[in-house]
């Protein structure tokens, strides 16, 4: 790789995720690169990690303590979902694979709004959640949470995102999460509050 080696690994292939980190670690760290010293997994041939923990924390250190163990740089991984309150915090780490194929948006939206089809609104509150946690080759683990709260819609509106945004509507908001600006959805999201919890952590260990 040309450059700056990097210092910093992201444990996903999602470049949208690596984006946001960039933005969020620019100017924080003199002398970091964050253009070329922060990559994704396959930057650096970081292996795929099984989500196999219980809990979004559980999954998020699984796979950052294992990208920092292979790759010897300090590792960035996040797990995130829904959680719904009368699903009593499903689906949960299994969201992405809720209609029971990993990764159908639509399969799991339709099941979902199907199984809360009887549920008045006073009671569809939900809400996304993520972990994000940091690791060191051989060394400590930090987490950190963030959530966006909020209800489920009856029916999908809006374009934007992808999972669940469609339905979710944010506290305070008259547009779903899919109706929302890329900037407008950031700036609240479960991902970027978790990561902007964990700043300090990244900065002071990027900067020792």
């Amino acid at each position: 790789m040309s450059g700056p080696a990097p210092r910093l690994v992201l444990a996903t292939h999602n470049q949208g995720k690596v984006r946001e980190l960039r933005e969020l670690l620019r100017g924080q760290v003199p002398g970091l690169d964050v253009d070329t010293q922060v990559v994704d997994a396959g930057a650096v041939d970081a292996p795929d990690v099984a989500e196999t923990g219980l809990t979004f924390a559980e999954n998020s250190l699984l796979k950052a303590r294992a990208v920092a163990e292979a790759t010897g740089l300090l590792a960035i991984a996040d797990d995130s979902g829904l959680a719904v309150e009368v699903l009593h915090g499903a689906p949960g780490i299994f969201s992405a694979r809720w209609a029971g194929r990993h990764g159908d948006d639509q399969a799991n939206l339709d099941l979902l709004l199907a199984q809360l089809q009887d549920i008045p609104d006073e009671h569809r509150g939900a809400a996304f959640v993520c972990a994000a946690a940091l690791a060191a080759p051989h060394g400590d683990a930090t987490v950190r949470e963030g959530r966006l709260e909020g209800r489920l819609l009856r029916e999908p509106r809006g374009a934007g995102g992808f999972g669940y945004d469609p339905v979710l509507l944010p506290v305070g908001e008259t547009r779903s999460c899919a109706e929302l600006s890329p900037a407008e959805k950031n700036a609240i999201s479960h991902r970027g509050q978790a990561f902007r919890a964990l700043l300090p952590e990244i900065t002071a260990a990027l900067a020792g």
